[in-house]
């Protein structure tokens, strides 16, 4: 087995394997394919491979394609994901060894991180394995809210180039760190909000229409409403995010609000890990 960068070239093979992948697990337990298409797996392949925060790793042995994995470096912690392995080459220890160059990649990060399917007890096992902590559990949650979010309620606009500063603070404040670079990339590819009050950012949401790209930090769980509710008015499509379940009071605001949980999923982190302070919503990456 011979492990080695992506290229442009490897485009095809990777999103046909990220596609075939978790499509194959999700029928497996029955719940719905995070990637829709063939295409919307190659559109990630293909910005995966481009981007120049991104190391890219491919397995292939004697010319056979058998999986990537990605470690994404915008930020002080990295992000693992998506790590797939072609169905038919499974059992083989392709997945231990593509985690293991990442996990080197990542060393001078502050932290490593990443999100899998909580039904998938075998990448469970083997990110365990290899030192990583489960930190969070969560679920996937989409809906429409159906009703006002509370009394304390924000002003809720999109984010401007003027907000990153206030964004990256409030990140700062509730995880240590701040997600600055990937906040610039992904306001110019999906809707991007703040909650303001009192003149001041208590909230903001990266891509809350798109679990996996969204994250989201708030003073307040009040505050997370307020920012969720106006998102939903703003962009009029259903939300679909990342939600801790240990956050409680969120939890059960999301449920009266007509929101369904799609899916378990787990949070596990190597290296730094702070107990968030404030309200919170991961992305797929941390």
């Amino acid at each position: 087995m011979n492990i080695r960068h992506v290229t442009v070239a490897d485009t095809e093979n990777c999103g046909r394997v990220i596609y075939k992948a978790f499509c194959g697990i999700a029928d497996k337990h029955n719940f719905p394919h995070d990637f829709p298409s063939l295409d919307a797996a190659l559109q990630m392949a293909q910005m995966s491979i481009a981007n120049p925060d991104i190391d890219g790793f491919v397995a292939e042995d004697d010319g056979q394609f058998l999986g990537s994995n990605f470690l994404w470096r915008q930020n002080r912690i990295a992000g693992v994901g998506p790590i797939t392995v072609d169905p038919d080459a499974q059992a083989r220890g392709v997945g231990r060894r593509l985690m293991q160059v990442v996990i080197e990649r990542g060393k001078d990060a502050s932290g490593i991180r990443l999100v899998q399917d909580a039904f998938n007890t075998t990448s469970m096992s083997l990110y365990a394995s290899l030192g990583f902590d489960v930190v969070e559990p969560l679920v996937i949650m989409q809906g429409t809210p159906a009703g006002e979010a509370s009394s304390q309620k924000a002003e809720v606009r999109p984010l401007e180039e003027k907000d990153f500063d206030a964004c990256a603070e409030l990140c700062r404040k509730a995880h240590g760190f701040d997600r600055d670079n990937e906040l610039k990339l992904i306001i110019k590819m999906s809707p991007t909000f703040i909650a303001v009050r009192e003149n001041r950012v208590v909230a903001y949401a990266s891509a809350p229409t798109f679990w996996q790209m969204n994250h989201a930090v708030a003073e307040t769980t009040e505050d997370m409403q307020s920012l969720l509710s106006g998102a939903a008015r703003l962009t009029g499509q259903p939300l679909a995010f990342l939600l801790p379940t240990r956050q409680a009071k969120l939890f059960r605001w999301c449920l009266s609000q007509g929101l369904r949980v799609v899916k378990p999923m787990t949070l596990m982190a190597m290296g730094e890990y702070r107990e968030p302070r404030g309200c919170f919503l991961p992305s797929v990456l941390y």
